[in-house]
């Protein structure tokens, strides 16, 4: 896998500067920067100088120095302005994150983290409120997407240095669950409203490398498994690996031709794996090959992070261009406040994402979709694949009978070569037995010279046809069985559509069934309005810490005073901590209730998966058929072009067969007649004794005699 062909990666646009009243040289070079690494170092240094000055002047949202500041928005090209500085060190932001992005697409896969960094510090420090494109939603989508990214590039460099199995299976889990971060990210219909029409292209792609890197994980767990001689394991995880590659490739129509390779040389590398490993255990380990769901599950391994951005580093900021302008004891009182809010976040946050982590390795475990557990309607109609193979016989109504007719026809020229050959055969059988007749009648003397041609060239001829014919035959064979294989199917698609309904499978739930399913739609719901409910408030507290400036209040507060001021400001977060606490603490109740459910469910989901496996079959072998009457018709014709061809020469070989057996039965006769000629006269013999026996001899009535004459 070492030198699988990379996959493209998404990245971002760079946003455009509109009019904000600041020098126009420094502004000019901090928005039009080059697109590389000294392109983010500019922006970073500008970053700085920007927070060195919103530290001094008040430029901030309704201060006195505000001015306007303009940039585009990304996803639809409008002008936004706000009058506030902080939002130029937004977008300045986002533009480090982007351009981050871009670099890290390119050929060297280096930079996601720092992107992922960038967007960050974003989402966390400054309000959402500003534009779609810097909205907590889309940055946390950015984020995943960085970060998935990075780990990719980490998983190819451990493939090229060849690192230990198991941990390249476990590095390329984990990029599966980045990625499907940031496909949840991309279902949400608020989401998916903002980004406009690239949803639907990044969701695509990365639905298609879900299933790819999940293809690579087992890949290389089922190469674990060879390398301990558990050979059974080896096999399940090879076709685990096989059926997910299937999926990413179903997934993959319409991306670039660098996806396609890569799909294609993975193709043949598990593709491979799988049928060595299968032939292996089949022919000479003999060991069972367990069901993938008792086996271990692969922990991704996170060896990425996003790089943490200081905007006052000094070594990427540079000197301090506004540090004689005023004393910032206010605005370090400010800081540790802020500070104080970032702690109070970090610590919600982690018990957050440490039960949204519990709670999304236990739907995965659970493998419930609430979107598809109860797809009970889909039974209720045609699918639209085949009501349109439905639709295309009906305008050909003589599909049946035409492929009927050209078979009978095939079948009718098919048994008149047959029979013209059998008769030649018959024909050159007989004469070679006359011949051997006659030779052990002259004492197996060889045919005398003179005898007729053309003999040799028709058994030549004949065992030429016969050996086509007998190919052919074969051929001939398998159409009939194929024929025979989708006539019914087509007659069916044929008919009316309430017979192609009724062929299709449809469950049969009981009535306890029937509350069994939708008890556990319920308890589905009820983890959606969990989710839901825990990102609103995580949403309302942000923007909480996001707006509380208690600047106005520290100007007249003592410093001996400022821890306390910090208590009894920090108290304004309790309740939104409170009703955290206790949607965080509802989980445990919700999943024991959702695993009792799913245990009830179990009966019913098998059922259910089997109908719809059967319903799946038929609609395949359905369309299969009818996509198999054009091929069907073509090779008919084809075997009657064959057949006609080949009776004609059949026919005039039989001719020739004919006149060369008449030929040579004519010849036979004029040996006989010769050898006839040749015989001596009868000698006088004197009267016999009654009792003596008389010598053998050859007379000219004699047995011997009757029997040349039969010739």
């Amino acid at each position: 896998m070492e030198a699988v062909p990379r996959m493209p990666m998404i990245w971002l646009d760079l946003k455009e500067a509109g009019e904000f009243a600041f020098n126009a040289a420094v502004k000019k070079s901090a928005v039009s920067v080059p697109r590389d690494f000294e392109g983010c170092s500019t922006l970073r240094k500008y970053l700085g100088q920007l927070h060195f000055l919103q530290s001094r002047i008040p430029m901030g949202s309704g201060q006195d120095a505000a001015v306007p500041v303009t940039w585009t928005e990304i996803f639809s090209g409008k002008a936004v302005t706000h009058e506030d500085i902080k939002y130029e060190q937004a977008c300045v932001l986002y533009n480090l994150g982007a351009l981050h992005s871009m670099l890290g697409a390119m050929d060297k896969r280096v930079s996601e983290e720092c992107a992922a960094g960038a967007f960050t510090y974003l989402r966390d420090h400054f309000p959402h409120s500003y534009s779609v494109d810097m909205s907590h939603q889309i940055l946390s989508l950015n984020i995943n997407l960085m970060l998935g990214q990075a780990q990719e590039c980490l998983l190819e460099k451990s493939m090229l240095d060849n690192r230990k199995s198991f941990l390249v299976a476990r590095i390329s889990a984990q990029v599966v669950d980045y990625y499907k971060e940031a496909c949840r990210a991309l279902e949400n219909s608020e989401t998916a409203s903002l980004l406009g029409k690239i949803q639907k292209d990044w969701k695509k792609l990365v639905q298609m490398k879900i299933y790819y890197f999940a293809a690579v994980a087992h890949l290389h767990m089922g190469k674990q498994a060879e390398e301990q001689q558990k050979f059974g394991e080896r096999v399940i995880y090879f076709q685990s690996a096989l059926d997910k590659l299937n999926e990413a490739i179903k997934l993959a129509k319409g991306q670039p031709e660098t996806v396609q390779e890569a799909l294609r040389f993975t193709m043949d590398v598990i593709g491979g794996k799988y049928n060595s490993a299968k032939k292996d255990n089949d022919f000479i380990y003999h060991e069972a090959v367990p069901a993938l769901d008792t086996l271990q599950s692969v922990k991704g391994a996170p060896l990425v992070k996003a790089l943490p951005v200081n905007p006052t580093d000094p070594a990427v900021t540079g000197p301090d261009i506004f540090a004689k302008l005023v004393p910032m004891a206010a605005h370090e009182a400010s800081s540790l406040y802020s500070e104080e809010k970032a702690k109070l976040l970090r610590d919600v946050m982690a018990k957050i994402e440490a039960k949204n982590e519990v709670l999304d390795q236990f739907m995965d475990s659970m493998q419930l979709d609430p979107e598809t557990v109860d797809n009970l309607d889909m039974y209720n109609h045609i699918p639209p694949v085949l009501m349109e193979k439905c639709a295309a016989l009906s305008v050909r109504p003589d599909t049946v009978r035409n492929l009927v007719q050209s078979m009978q026809v095939l079948s009718g020229v098919f048994t008149d070569v047959e029979a013209s050959l059998k008769e030649i055969r018959d024909l050159l059988e007989e004469d070679e037995a006359q011949e051997r007749k006659l030779q052990e009648l002259l004492g197996r003397v060889p045919p005398a010279p003179g005898s007729p041609p053309g003999l040799a060239e028709v058994s030549k001829e004949c065992s030429k046809y016969l050996e086509l014919h007998e190919k052919a035959s074969f051929t001939n064979t398998e159409l009939h069985r194929a024929m025979n294989l989708h006539l019914g199917n087509l007659r069916l698609l044929g008919g009316p559509l309430e017979q192609v309904r009724a062929a299709l499978p449809t469950p049969s739930l009981s009535e306890e069934d029937k509350q069994v399913l939708q008890n556990l739609k319920r308890i589905l719901a009820k983890v959606q309005e969990m989710r839901d409910q825990r990102m609103s408030l995580e949403q309302q507290l942000r923007e909480m810490i996001q707006k509380d400036d208690i600047t106005t209040s520290l100007v007249t507060t003592d410093h001996s005073e400022m821890k306390k001021l910090f208590e009894e400001q920090l108290k304004k977060y309790d309740q939104l901590k409170v009703y955290l606490e206790q949607n965080l603490a509802a989980q445990e109740n919700v999943l024991k209730a959702l695993t009792d459910a799913n245990v009830k469910y179990a009966a019913v989901r098998k059922a259910l998966a089997e109908v719809e496996h059967k319903w799946n079959t038929t609609v395949q072998t359905l369309v299969a058929s009818y996509e198999a009457y054009e091929d069907l018709m073509k090779k008919s014709q084809e075997g009657k072009d064959f057949y006609t061809d080949l009776e004609g020469k059949a026919a005039k070989l039989l001719e020739r067969a004919r006149a060369a057996c008449q030929a040579s039965e004519a010849h036979r006769q004029q040996l006989l007649e010769r050898e006839m000629k040749k015989q001596p006269p009868p000698r006088p013999t004197a009267p016999k004794p009654p009792l003596q026996k008389k010598p053998l001899e050859m007379e000219a009535g004699g047995p011997e005699a009757a029997e040349l004459g039969s010739l």
